[in-house]
């Protein structure tokens, strides 16, 4: 039987992908742009939250190591934007996974404190320009766009493109990882870790691994970001955004694509509808997650779950 993915959702993102810059305006094509680069972010802290079951409050370092990745190579360096997404994407790996080997043993609240001060000491690293490479509370200026085959990606519409190609690949990725052994895996540890121990799972390197593979999504992104606003700073990944990452993934229903993708459109497109009362969309996104909690407290739209 075919997934929920290829039933509607992967068709729906390339039809989306597709007809948005033909009938929708400048504003729209941007907003949604930005949609999908949170889009993805969120679905890579699925992977640690919602299928690992690890609480995971310092998801936006990922995405920042990501972003300031691109930043330094293209600045700097000189690279092309989508070629510093390959080590963008290793790097946030490599970073996630090197930072949850010693973490990975706690659990719950104290993984969840952990993860805070993960957060804390990226954001002073950044401010603090450590090797005079990050810009210091200023950040990286002059990011260039991305360009393929010798052409730029100047306009709105083609760097919504690229947003909503990166999208459907996540999308493609995250939906061969819920029927994968690896994916499997994952539910076991996150329903019952000693069984699932007592079985001959490795935990501990299953762990990692989720933080590692949430982490190099997470960086994917973070190189779109940094040249779609063609600046990166400590303030775009506060701890502020690590909650609102872990927010969207329990609103809109752990494990589950459709889930996530609606927490991010009610967190990310519905402010920019309501322009007027963007400013209180942490309180009023605070008080659906409290509300959905108490009467869902699977999510708004939770993943089926369905007999091994």
């Amino acid at each position: 039987m075919r997934t929920v993915f290829y039933r509607w959702i992967g068709p729906a993102i390339w039809i989306i992908g597709l007809g948005v810059p033909l009938v929708l305006g400048p504003n729209w094509i941007s907003i949604l742009s930005i949609f999908s680069i949170y889009a993805v972010v969120a679905l890579s802290q699925d992977i640690v939250l919602g299928r690992a079951g690890m609480f995971d409050m310092g998801h936006a370092v990922y995405f920042g190591v990501g972003a300031y990745t691109t930043a330094i190579l293209n600045t700097v360096y000189g690279w092309p934007i989508l070629w510093t997404m390959v080590p963008a994407v290793v790097l946030a790996a490599l970073v996630g996974g090197l930072l949850a080997a010693p973490i990975v043993k706690l659990r719950g609240d104290y993984l969840l404190v952990a993860t805070i001060g993960i957060s804390q000491i990226f954001h002073l690293v950044m401010v603090n320009n450590v090797a005079g490479m990050t810009g210091g509370p200023d950040g990286i200026f002059g990011i260039g766009v991305p360009s393929i085959f010798g052409y730029q990606i100047v306009s709105q519409s083609g760097l919504f493109l690229v947003g909503w190609l990166l999208l459907g690949v996540v999308l493609l990725l995250m939906n061969n990882l819920e029927n994968s052994r690896l994916g499997r895996v994952f539910r076991y540890l996150k329903e019952d870790e000693l069984a699932a121990t007592t079985l001959g799972v490795n935990a501990r390197y299953y762990k990692i691994v989720a933080f590692a593979l949430g982490a190099g999504v997470a960086g994917s992104a973070g190189t779109l970001l940094a040249s779609q606003l063609a600046v990166v700073s400590p303030g775009a990944f506060v701890f502020t955004e690590s909650v609102t990452l872990f927010a969207i993934v329990l609103v809109g229903g752990q494990a589950s694509i459709p889930g996530v993708l609606l927490g991010t459109v009610l967190m990310f497109v519905v402010p920019q509808v309501f322009r007027e009362l963007a400013q209180y969309r942490y309180f009023v996104f605070g008080i659906a997650m409290i509300v959905v909690m108490v009467i869902r407290p699977q999510g708004i739209w939770p993943r089926r779950r369905r007999i091994e």
